[in-house]
């Protein structure tokens, strides 16, 4: 029995150590997408668009390519689209500002000032708030499943006790490798 019930603990932290480390790949992939002053077709993926009385990213209603190093070509597959996708494109926190020709949507990129520079360092902060409150939210989850055992009678309270410190452990690990990539990220904005 105890070495079954300290299985279980086990489990649960590896299960909520396997779910951090997926939120800090999203991360890293989230800020790869960030550029600095190139052109990217997926700097457009968290662009939302109206389309049909709900929000979907923009590469679902229109072929985004790239046109050149600093420029980004955007294709809605519906006429009536094109307008809405420009719109959707300017709002966006990337300060982009699209133009269209004919049925195509052109997307400059900006050349990086500072200004631009401590925009995308606010998106790239955003971005690794998110992440840090997904790291937070998987700790309470493995929290209240621990919390469940111990009222369930499963775990000892010295048990319970044990795991909730080793997941914090774990919480703590992820938001320092969290703020090392924003870290890292904002040098490599803000080098010229």
């Amino acid at each position: 029995m105890l070495t079954e019930m300290a299985m279980v603990l086990a489990d649960v932290k590896k299960a909520t150590e396997r779910k951090m480390e997926k939120s800090l790949e999203a991360l890293k992939a989230d800020l790869a997408k960030v550029r600095t002053g190139r052109a990217h077709t997926g700097l457009l993926d968290h662009v939302q668009v109206e389309y049909y009385g709900s929000l979907v990213p923009v590469n679902t209603v229109a072929n985004v390519t790239l046109i050149d190093a600093r420029t980004l070509g955007v294709q809605p597959w519906e006429k009536g689209m094109a307008a809405k996708v420009e719109k959707a494109i300017r709002d966006c926190d990337l300060g982009l500002n699209p133009a269209s020709q004919g049925e195509l949507i052109r997307v400059p990129m900006p050349p990086l000032t500072e200004a631009r520079r401590r925009d995308l360092i606010k998106v790239v902060k955003g971005e690794a708030e998110g992440a840090k409150v997904a790291v937070r939210n998987l700790r309470r989850d493995a929290n209240a499943t621990l919390k469940e055992m111990l009222k369930n009678k499963e775990c000892s309270e010295d048990d319970e006790h044990r795991a909730q410190d080793e997941v914090q452990k774990l919480t703590d690990r992820y938001v320092v490798e969290i703020d090392k990539l924003l870290s890292h990220k904002e040098t490599e904005l803000m080098a010229i």
